[in-house]
């Protein structure tokens, strides 16, 4: 199920027509400071494990700055592509950390030949969904909502099992419900 999510280019391109409806919206509202229009202001982006054939449609984090003079200010918009500042496509950073039995040896060489990744990075993960992203403003509103409570240590597998459907559909909803904490906001990031 793993390698074939990750795999799957028709996932990320589904991924890409979310994120563009989400800088529709955002462009649609206006600025957040003083309500002018946005104008088209995307940022490079080096993402790691991007199917080849896609690589040019995931090399931009689309954003916007608005056209006011004086403001400028930047309205970065929610992605399910971006998990934040991070390097790696969010939904690698959610699949293969929710690895229930951890990381085998065997597990790990699979992952490193398939997107690049190696166990610290692993590890890396495995400790921001488990204590950073749990002491983020974020976490703790969302987290209430959340009946009966997730346990933590169990993260993002607990968050996945929350989700209705087959593997995929419970992936958009996950990538979905974090979209909120990637649009580099302090008050929310936590990375």
């Amino acid at each position: 199920m793993l390698a074939a999510l990750l795999a799957d280019g028709r996932l990320y391109r589904v991924l890409q027509h979310f994120d563009e409806d989400l800088a529709a919206e955002q462009r649609a509202g206006g600025c957040p400071r003083c309500g002018a229009a946005l104008h088209a202001s995307p940022y490079p982006r080096k993402p790691r494990g991007v199917p080849r054939e896609l690589t040019p449609d995931y090399e931009r984090r689309l954003s916007f700055c608005c056209a006011r003079s004086g403001c400028r200010k930047r309205a970065t918009p929610p992605s399910l592509r971006f998990l934040g500042r991070k390097v790696y496509l969010a939904a690698v950073v959610v699949l293969i950390a929710a690895l229930r039995c951890g990381p085998t040896p065997a597990r790990l060489q699979t992952l490193k030949e398939l997107v690049g990744v190696d166990r610290r990075t692993v590890m890396r993960w495995r400790a921001w969904w488990t204590r950073t992203l749990v002491d983020t403003p974020f976490w703790r509103a969302a987290a209430g909502a959340l009946m009966p409570p997730v346990e933590c240590a169990e993260l993002p597998a607990a968050l996945l099992e929350r989700f209705a459907g087959r593997p995929r559909d419970r992936l958009l909803g996950l990538l979905r419900f974090l979209s909120p904490i990637t649009t580099g906001s302090p008050a929310v990031q936590g990375s």
